[in-house]
């Protein structure tokens, strides 16, 4: 509720059932004005999936720690918009990461 007079944030005195200035003393009877409330938004369920959906591209390339030769491969711009964008693969076998740079 705020002040009819200065305008401030006014405080409930439940002594007196009346909304009381901090400011300039004024007083109002609690339950005079108008109530506005805001709803929170209900939580939602997130479910955790355990297992390993990739649906990346595979390619025909070594693996440089176990020697598999099937690996995920991905581009990426990871440097200047001007430089060559890199490829990034990652083991099927054993989820190994390394990049290359074109």
């Amino acid at each position: 509720m705020f002040c009819p007079k200065c305008k401030r944030l006014m405080r409930p005195d439940t002594a007196s059932h009346r909304w009381v200035c901090p400011a300039c003393g004024a007083t109002v009877p609690l339950g005079s004005g108008k109530e506005v409330g805001r709803s929170t938004p209900k939580e939602r369920e997130v479910s955790v999936v355990e297992t390993k959906s990739v649906t990346l591209p595979t390619t025909n390339e070594v693996c440089p720690k176990c020697g598999n030769d099937t690996a995920y491969s991905v581009l990426r711009q990871t440097r200047g918009a001007d430089e060559p964008e890199t490829r990034i693969f990652e083991c099927t076998a054993c989820g190994h990461k390394w990049r290359e740079y074109q």
